[in-house]
């Protein structure tokens, strides 16, 4: 590993591409086009040349795997907390000496061992039919409530938003207490859980169900742009961030981190920087109607319009410590 004397920060100033200009190999498992504009500025600002290979988490992990030390990856970018904690255990990714990560990145939203960052985040939070729920939820706790029976819809237990936000419920009150919960939010279901966080929005409008729990870049995005069976339903679908007066809204992330044989070691320590500069940011907010992961960074309107909240600022890797628990809990609660 070598300390670079070239930071981001020069970039930014600079009028020239660098003389080092390069190449970039990303592995990538985020399917968003607007992240199109992310790779394009930061080829027009460095001169460096993106090579992405795009698919699903798991897969990338085993071709890095497989490749071994002959692996041309410089880059895993995912977006969730349990796959990127995933290729740190299994040695696929390498610590990152960089300043301006560390001054941009709060320290809860970066791994113990400095080996991943986050960049982006999205709160999972309460979705309810305003002419069917009088008294909506307002906690995560609240979700196992009798008075709630057949009323709620919600993702998979082999999700990974899912397997996320019961880790995290398992650091704040503790195995006993989060398979009590989980027990009764599956006495709750109003169908098997089924498709994605579009899908249990969309249960809503439906009738299927009263209240969904979703990740909000999925309900801001139907604000911003059309989706199918879900735009133009403001009217009836409300929406509660959870437990502001103690742990605060769940935060799903999107991170990255430099492979462990990475060629090119200081271009993949300046694309991580790049995603934590205020460009790139605002752009993860407009772009895709997630919150950035830097403090201070304007909120697209799409997002602003869902108000501001208390987050929960819980280490990730707290959460990542609590996958395994999480994933028992959810087994023996026979949430499917």
């Amino acid at each position: 590993m070598t300390n670079r004397s070239l930071t981001l920060a020069a970039l930014l100033i600079s009028t020239a591409a660098p003389s080092f200009a390069q190449e970039l190999n990303l592995y990538s498992s985020r399917h968003y086009d607007t992240d199109e504009r992310l790779y394009s500025d930061f080829e027009e600002l460095t001169g460096i040349t993106i090579n992405r290979i795009e698919g699903n988490a798991d897969e990338l992990i085993t071709r890095m795997e497989a490749e071994g030390a002959n692996s041309p990856a410089d880059v895993f970018l995912t977006v969730d907390t349990v796959r990127i904690t995933r290729a740190k255990e299994l040695g696929l990714l390498q610590p990152v000496e960089s300043d301006v990560l560390e001054a941009a990145v709060p320290a809860y939203l970066q791994d113990e061992d400095n080996q991943w960052f986050a960049f982006s985040q999205r709160a999972r939070i309460l979705f309810y039919d305003v002419n069917d729920v009088p008294n909506p939820p307002q906690t995560y706790e609240d979700l196992a409530n009798p008075e709630y029976a057949g009323q709620v819809c919600i993702r998979s237990s082999s999700n990974v938003y899912t397997q996320n936000i019961v880790a995290a419920l398992v650091a704040h009150w503790g195995e006993e207490a989060t398979q009590e919960w989980a027990n009764g939010v599956v006495a709750n279901f109003a169908r098997d859980p089924q498709g994605g966080d579009t899908d249990q929005l969309r249960g809503i409008v439906s009738g299927e169900c009263d209240i969904s729990m979703s990740n909000t870049y999925y309900f801001a995005r139907s604000i911003r742009r059309d989706v199918s069976d879900l735009s133009g339903q403001s009217d009836m679908i409300r929406w509660v961030f959870p437990n502001q007066n103690d742990i605060g809204a769940h935060m799903n992330i999107s991170g990255g981190g430099v492979a462990a044989n990475a060629p090119n070691y200081d271009n993949a320590v300046l694309f991580l920087e790049y995603l934590a500069s205020a460009q790139a940011q605002e752009y993860f907010s407009a772009g895709n109607d997630e919150y950035p992961a830097v403090p201070g960074v304007a909120l697209a309107p799409s997002v602003a319009e869902l108000g501001f909240f208390r987050a929960d600022d819980i280490a990730l890797s707290d959460i990542a410590d609590n996958i395994d628990a999480a994933v028992e809990i959810l087994g023996n609660a026979g949430w499917q």
